[in-house]
């Protein structure tokens, strides 16, 4: 009796089939390095003595991508000057690059100069939190032909959380980050080469994120490859009542489940191998 569960007249047990996909693809993995001091899970910073010896080891344990950032953007983190910013993760894309060939490495920036010493220097995907509203941003994808994440954020990193408002979030979002990919297909970047990124938390309410997540399916409608960028943050710890970032794992383990099953592309975490170890499982039940 599929779905359903009876009582067993002759052993007493209770029959139950349950509803299995077909498959769960592995999403790509990016493992989350900040070259910060500030970023609001503790065990993401990293520092120019320890962040190689943190790459190898997401690497090993099955990091695909590896997202370099060096500016905070948590609610009501300060801005820091591009310099600085350029200080903090330049070297260390070179040298990732050097030592780790075969990784794919995303800078996570703003900052139209900061991306651009990054693709020189070994970096393969843009992956801009403001959503390319730089017009120089845009220029610097065309011209490289790079890879390139587009967030959604309301707001700045400053002020994002103090009235987020929305008519319909899910559609606001949809076609913030729809308008922006077709004006770079419209100049030649190749589909393939865009993803997408609600931006849970980045200028929405506990209610915004929620519905944002629910609606996975209005989002790969696209044809778009789509990122989620939920691990450990607030949302996680709303739901499951843990107010620290640092007990929020297994939930965060949860809602990369739902997402493998309606087809996210990448999951960008802090915990690759306890992530890896969850496809695994799933993928030896389910395969």
């Amino acid at each position: 009796m599929s779905g359903n569960l009876s009582p067993d007249s002759t052993s007493g047990v209770r029959d139950f089939d349950p509803i299995i996909p077909n498959r769960i693809a592995r999403p790509s993995l990016m493992g989350i390095l900040n070259v910060t001091p500030d970023s609001f899970y503790s065990e993401s910073r990293v520092t120019h003595e320890n962040v190689i010896d943190k790459a190898k080891q997401m690497i090993e344990n099955g990091a695909d991508w590896l997202d370099i950032g060096g500016e905070s953007t948590r609610p009501g983190a300060e801005k820091i000057s591009i310099e600085q910013e350029i200080e903090r993760v330049i070297p260390v894309i070179r040298e990732i690059r050097e030592r780790f060939p075969e990784v794919f490495i995303s800078i996570d920036t703003m900052n139209h100069q900061v991306a651009r010493l990054a693709i020189e220097n070994g970096a393969n995907m843009i992956n801009d939190v403001s959503g390319l509203r730089d017009s120089k941003m845009i220029e610097l994808v065309i011209e490289t032909g790079c890879d390139v994440c587009i967030m959604h954020m309301q707001g700045e990193p400053q002020n994002m959380q103090e009235e987020p408002n929305y008519e319909d979030v899910v559609e606001e979002v949809a076609c913030y980050l729809e308008q922006k990919a077709e004006l770079l297909i419209q100049r030649g970047h190749s589909k393939q080469s865009i993803v997408i990124d609600p931006g849970i938390g980045f200028g929405k309410t506990h209610d915004h994120n929620i519905a944002l997540m629910k609606a996975v399916r209005r989002f790969k409608s696209s044809g778009l490859s789509l990122l989620w960028g939920i691990s450990r943050k607030s949302v996680i710890g709303l739901i499951t009542n843990k107010s620290a970032a640092s007990d929020r794992l297994s939930g965060t383990l949860g809602s990369s489940v739902f997402a493998a099953m309606n087809g996210v592309d990448i999951l960008r975490v802090h915990d690759i191998d306890e992530h890896n170890d969850l496809f695994k499982v799933l993928q030896a039940l389910i395969d």
